[in-house]
């Protein structure tokens, strides 16, 4: 697999995240099979956040590494997210950051995403958690999930180390950081700027996107991949993905990789044969032709 540096982080990293939102129930045998299967496949970054499964993920990850050579896997967890409410308040961060040390059995963190958005950020405050998380060794590296540029801006001015990377919801059938930008200046509802030019920002100031939910079509309603609502897209999916000798998985992941931005995507599963599906995407490059295919298949029209 082959590899990209993350943000202006100065670490490389795999070109596919894996996610491990579902692996709380897992055993620890199940967890260390899901985790070799990754770093066999050169998939050695792993994404986490200390709201998944109340804690439990990490502390079974934590567990499973335990015989792993720490220097050997790059950890990314998340934090801001509590009932009711978002919280990017100075002690919630800290607090939370020791809290997910703790569970996941190491010292430090390669990267410390804040989760959601807080209406009530103060980037001074945020700042200082950063920087004494930063100067006490326990964080590496800090980024954003779900940010729009100017939430990323206000942040930035406050901080005296760059942003390395910002979680974006994207997918084929989820794409409106690419719609607006193909349908500049047009009355359709595609033409709607929803996020202030996101992907254009986090490219000219060198911030990776990590696509979250990768193959699934709106808020966590399921997987596009062989779903009878999307017959047009899956076959063509799998006709191109014949082409290739791989699975309509892997193509998913290979049109997200295909697109100039170097982003890094985010696994969601916990099935083995999934997980090597979506990591095989990295050898595939397709062409521009089959790029626009798929994305006209999702239903998108080109102006």
């Amino acid at each position: 697999m082959y590899k990209i540096e993350l943000g202006k982080s100065g670490i490389q990293v795999p070109t596919v995240a894996v996610g491990c939102m579902r692996i709380g129930d897992m055993s620890e045998s199940e967890a260390s099979t899901f985790i070799n299967t990754a770093i066999e496949n050169g998939a050695n970054f792993f994404d986490h956040a200390d709201i998944y499964g109340g804690g439990k993920c990490e502390e079974v990850f934590g567990n499973a590494i335990k015989s792993l050579n720490r220097e050997d896997i790059l950890i990314q967890t998340k934090c801001g997210i509590r009932k009711g409410q978002f919280d990017f308040s100075y002690d919630h961060i800290v607090n939370s950051v020791e809290g997910s040390l703790k569970r996941l059995g190491t010292d430090y963190i390669d990267v410390l995403l804040l989760h959601r958005p807080d209406a009530l950020m103060e980037p001074e405050e945020v700042a200082k958690a950063f920087d004494h998380l930063k100067s006490s060794g326990k964080v590496r590296n800090f980024g954003v999930s779900n940010q729009n540029p100017y939430q990323m801006e206000l942040l930035q001015r406050a901080m005296d180390m760059p942003l390395c990377a910002n979680q974006l919801q994207f997918s084929i059938m989820h794409a409106p950081i690419i719609q607006s930008g193909i349908n500049v200046n047009m009355y359709n509802d595609s033409g709607v700027n929803r996020d202030d030019s996101v992907l254009d920002y986090c490219r000219l100031n060198k911030i990776t996107i990590q696509p979250w939910s990768p193959m699934q079509y709106g808020f966590f309603e399921g997987c596009f991949i062989d779903n009878e609502k999307f017959p047009e897209l899956n076959k063509v999916l799998e006709n191109i993905g014949n082409k290739y000798g791989v699975s309509k998985t892997t193509m998913a992941f290979a049109w997200i990789l295909r697109h100039p931005a170097k982003m890094q995507p985010v696994t969601g599963t916990t099935n083995l044969n999934r997980l090597t599906d979506c990591l095989k995407a990295s050898e595939i490059n397709i062409t521009r032709e089959e790029w626009y295919e798929i994305y006209r298949a999702a239903g998108n029209k080109l102006p």
